[in-house]
């Protein structure tokens, strides 16, 4: 009976450190680590020096400055007591906010786009940083609001409106790669 009994215990703790882990999702293990240090009263040198780390590189962390590795964290985890591979999972989450940042940086989200919008090129092949005065020129002119809003938000409010500021002289054309 006692085995089940730890069992539960152990499942309450998993799914409270689970929760807990997803409220930080996305934030520099380094920012959570700071915040932890200052709720135990621990100072960031001497913590430093108790897990033999330099205090600059730990400083640089827990200002979100630098990445967190694996060896660190195991380090960090240890002497505060933390569940293992809290701080890395931390810094995974952290590095795949920030890849999924870039990644919606690279072009704006098409599906927003009607496809009628981009009828004589293929939307999924176009350079949406060489293409930037026909892309915009055309939303502006045949888009509707959505896509209009999208066009704004991917290239920024100064960008569009210095290129509908300038006359051109030819016919402009969306091409693919």
């Amino acid at each position: 009976m006692k085995k089940v009994n730890d069992f539960n215990v152990n499942k309450f703790v998993y799914i409270w450190y689970m929760d807990d882990l997803f409220r930080y999702k996305g934030i520099h293990p380094g920012i959570v680590l700071k915040r932890e240090l200052k709720k135990r009263f621990i100072k960031q040198r001497p913590f430093a020096m108790a897990i033999q780390e330099h205090p600059q590189t730990l400083n640089a962390i827990t200002k979100g400055k630098r990445n967190l590795n694996t060896s660190l964290a195991l380090k960090i985890e240890r002497e505060l007591g933390l569940e293992e591979g809290t701080l890395a999972i931390l810094q995974t989450y952290y590095e795949i906010r920030r890849e999924k940042m870039k990644m919606q940086l690279q072009s704006p989200n098409i599906s927003l786009f009607r496809k009628s919008l981009f009828w004589d090129t293929d939307i999924d092949h176009i350079d949406w940083h060489k293409q930037s005065k026909a892309v915009i020129k055309r939303v502006f002119e045949r888009g509707n609001e959505t896509e209009k809003k999208e066009i704004i938000r991917f290239y920024g409010r100064p960008k569009v409106d210095k290129i509908l500021r300038t006359k051109t002289r030819k016919p402009y054309t969306v091409s693919s790669k």
